[in-house]
């Protein structure tokens, strides 16, 4: 089968290809409390958002200093599946860590 060039393609495989949007991205919010300890949060970050440990520091003194912390950017169904691992791993070890989404 011959690959498609400008030439042989028709306007509807053009127009739909130009047509293809990105899917709305998501941002994961991690939020403070005053029980999850500072290493669960740094283990978090490295398991499920594959942060460097000296990135997952980083973010983990944002989220203590400020309140929340950004942990990525993902397209919803990433985020929700990453919210929804890092919520049982939380839960596993007795810790009330909570994440939220932002539409980004």
């Amino acid at each position: 089968m011959a690959k498609p060039t400008a030439e042989n393609q028709t306007r509807s495989e053009v127009k739909s290809r130009a047509s293809i949007k990105r899917p709305p991205m998501f941002t994961i919010l991690m939020h403070n409390d005053d029980y999850t300890s500072m290493e669960f949060v740094v283990e978090a970050l490295i398991a499920v958002f594959h942060k460097s440990p000296t990135e997952a520091n980083r973010i983990m003194l944002h989220i203590h200093f400020k309140g929340a912390g950004v942990c990525g950017v993902y397209p919803f169904e990433v985020a929700e599946t990453k919210v929804s691992k890092v919520h049982d791993m939380a839960r596993r070890e007795g810790f009330p860590l909570r994440c939220s989404l932002e539409q980004a």
